[in-house]
């Protein structure tokens, strides 16, 4: 007999409630087991606890005592103490304030607050996806457990711990106590650490004497100390401390006319001491711990690579040629990366904003570093001719800025004179994706565009990142990474030694040699001018629209140092050129900088790679142009290979790779002399099949490379262009002197 509707409703939500209580019970033991095991966890914290006065003596984060490379202490950094101050000796307000603005639940809760907690998740929930953390969930408790016992790492494990040790500290301690310990423990920014450390700091006198607005002020700084510290931002100190007065009213421990008549725009600070510069070089260096060491306890001895002589001459150098209204920055570093001077604005005092580390602006013509680069790896000589010209890109037309164009011109002269027409045209040939690549080779970090105007240097950089690949063209094409610490060590133990790796080359030796040539002529007789100091100096102006940029970048005597000025607002500043004040600061630092050093030479003549010197067509089946071949797993085949971002693989005992594949098995080709006999091809790569394989016939045969070089129009000695038809017909001469072009 089948079963009626009714029947079979019943069954059904028979069978869902038993599910639902099987659920319900489930979680209902889950829940239970894992209340027990938080008890158990937070009974036994809370007898591992030390005691209240034992907690009074703890330390207040880390010492760190930083050294110039001569070995002088140049900064002592890390907590700043002041007195204890018993609570109640703490100014009422004080209280009110930091807990109205922190924690207003502070008095109810068990040391959790399970409705900041649902507002913190209702916040991830929102902004799931955008990186920013959970916001409003951690009391006082918290942070006192966060502050004494555990890091700042944020991460869920952390959270978890952070919380049991909240709540063990709520069974041990009083309110009243753990309010005492977090506000004697409590980071203020400014290495301030605890109330009364922070108001001698900023106000110059005890925490007992806090006015109702100083407290204000203070209670403000706990959320983002850096950001609001009035060392730092006085205003933005003052504006948050209105934020906390409006929260007092809120929650009644003040009136709004009390919130008026406090006032915090009125509040005196106590005057801060002078830093000079060497604060930039702190502020870039020390961070770089983080990922150099794991200790977070114990007082460091920091070693830095600052050469303090040279610190001293590059702010002089700066103050003195920057134009007025506008800021300038200035690198410098050793050919292994050691930065050795570094200055990130005019005056720290009046801005901490790092210039020389932390500014992104238009680089000008000293871009063009990468673009010559590209063309010589490409095959160009310095004394080829390009033909200097108007070209029209897509519409885009660039000018020269001497408003007229030279016709044919060596590469040499061509970036003496920084002529953008040839730049443009370099780089349409030599594919504008080939120039960004060669930037991020050399280390530029910052986002490169591909348009035509590129080559310009409308791609953002930084002087610090300009300054590595100008540094590492001086370092003969082995990358050169900046550094800043040389050594940690932390009760007579060394913690991180620096090692300087000189296995990665970039750009072949030989190309380096002739870029420095390039660089060399710029200065002696191009743009750079002002930039001579009576040695050896090879460097680039760069000048950006409207002169709102000016830079100088160049080397002598195995130091490379990049400078930069301009104004913060990019506004334009008049008579602002490469050429002029940056190029002056230059050489007004150098001078002094390696005034110690041995006179060095520069190496502009090493020995090119044989498919540029072998006269017989063999020489055409030699090794591929930029030679790279892989295993299976993308690694180099070879022994000494080294890589470069790029892709391109270059041996550091060899000016060009010299290896080929055949059949599988890889074969070493031996250097060509031009007065012996062409070694026999291996077996099955003969010529008849390189003809047939190449689509030729034998008896036409290419001209060797040195005879066509022979004829390549030279230039001319008078300075009347010559005429277009005596122009060279590519900007690649060599283009067929290298298979696989």
């Amino acid at each position: 007999m089948a079963r009626s509707p009714k029947s079979r409703k019943r069954k059904k939500g028979g069978l869902v409630r038993r599910i639902v209580v099987w659920t319900l019970g489930i979680g209902t033991l889950i829940a239970c087991c894992g209340l027990i095991a938080l008890v158990i966890a937070v009974y036994t914290t809370k007898a591992s606890l030390p005691s209240f006065d034992q907690l009074k003596s703890s330390p207040n984060g880390q010492m760190i005592r930083v050294h110039s490379a001569d070995g002088t202490v140049i900064a002592t950094l890390g907590p700043s103490y002041g007195q204890w101050i018993s609570y109640d000796q703490i100014p009422v307000d004080m209280r009110h304030a930091m807990i109205s603005i922190e924690d207003r639940r502070f008095r109810s809760h068990i040391g959790v607050d399970p409705i900041g907690m649902l507002r913190s998740l209702r916040f991830a929930i929102r902004y799931h996806g955008t990186g920013r953390r959970l916001q409003g969930a951690s009391t006082i408790t918290q942070q006192v457990a966060r502050t004494i016992f555990l890091s700042n790492k944020y991460d869920i494990s952390r959270k978890i711990r952070e919380a049991i040790l909240a709540l063990a500290m709520e069974r041990k301690f009083s309110k009243d106590q753990i309010l005492e310990l977090y506000l004697n423990k409590v980071y203020f920014g400014g290495g301030a650490y605890g109330i009364d450390a922070a108001s001698r700091l900023f106000f110059g006198h005890s925490a007992t004497h806090l006015s109702l607005g100083e407290a204000a002020i203070i209670a403000g700084l706990v959320k983002a100390p850096s950001h609001y510290s009035p060392t730092a931002d006085p205003k933005a100190a003052v504006d948050r401390a209105g934020v906390v007065l409006h929260a007092m009213v809120e929650t009644g421990d003040i009136t709004q006319a009390q919130a008026d008549a406090a006032n915090p725009h009125v509040v005196k600070f106590a005057p801060q001491p002078k830093y000079n510069s060497v604060r930039y070089f702190t502020d870039w260096a020390l961070p770089q711990l983080e990922s150099l060491i794991d200790e977070t306890q114990a007082p460091l001895e920091v070693w830095t690579t600052l050469n303090l002589k040279m610190q001293r001459e590059a702010e002089a150098a700066v103050r003195a040629n920057v134009p007025k209204g506008a800021q300038g920055a200035l690198v410098s570093m050793d050919r292994d990366g050691a930065v050795r001077a570094l200055v990130g604005g005019t005056d720290y005092v009046t801005s901490t904003y790092n210039r020389a580390t932390q500014a992104e602006r238009q680089p000008g013509s000293s871009w063009k570093l990468f673009v010559y680069l590209s063309a010589l790896e490409a095959g160009y000589k310095p004394d080829d001719m390009i033909d200097d010209q108007a070209v029209d890109i897509n519409g885009w037309t660039p000018k020269n800025d001497e408003g007229y164009y030279f016709g044919p011109v060596t590469l040499r002269k061509a970036f003496a004179l920084s002529l953008n027409a040839s730049a443009a045209e370099i780089g349409q040939k030599v594919g504008f994706g080939t120039v960004a690549d060669m930037a991020k080779r050399l280390g530029i970090t910052t986002p490169i565009n591909t348009y035509p105007a590129m080559v310009l240097g409308t791609s953002n950089v930084r002087l610090i990142d300009m300054t590595r690949a100008y540094a590492t063209i001086s370092n003969q094409g082995v990358a050169v990474v900046p550094f800043g610490i040389n050594r940690v060590t932390s009760n007579g133990q060394v913690l991180y030694q620096h090692e300087t790796d000189t296995s990665n080359v970039l750009v072949a030796p030989y190309i380096a040699a002739e870029m420095t040539d390039l660089l060399q002529t710029a200065v002696n007789t191009g743009t750079g001018r002002a930039a001579r100091i009576g040695r050896p100096v090879a460097g680039k102006t760069g000048t950006t629209t409207s002169n709102k940029d000016g830079w100088f970048m160049g080397f002598s005597s195995g130091l490379t140092t990049g400078v930069w000025m301009g104004r913060d607002d990019a506004k334009p500043i008049r008579g602002l050129y490469g050429g002029t004040a940056p190029a002056r600061a230059f050489a007004a630092f150098m001078k002094q900088a390696v005034a110690d050093r041995p006179v060095e030479q520069f190496q502009t003549a090493l020995t090119p790679p044989d498919w540029q010197t072998e006269p017989d067509d063999q020489s055409y089946f030699g090794s591929p142009d930029n030679g790279m071949f892989v295993d299976p797993n993308g690694m180099p085949l070879g022994n000494s290979s080294s890589t470069y971002p790029g892709g391109s693989y270059y041996s550091p005992q060899d000016a060009y790779p010299g290896d080929q594949p055949d059949g599988g098995q890889q074969q070493t080709q031996q250097p060509v002399n031009p007065s012996d006999t062409p070694p026999a091809p291996p077996q099955r790569l003969d010529q008849d099949w390189l003809d047939r394989a190449l689509g030729r016939k034998p008896e036409a045969q290419p001209t060797p490379p040195a005879q066509r070089r022979q004829t390549q129009p030279q230039p001319s000695p008078s300075p009347t262009p010559s005429p277009k038809k005596d122009a060279p017909q590519s900007l690649l001469p060599h283009q067929f002197d290298r298979p696989n072009q």
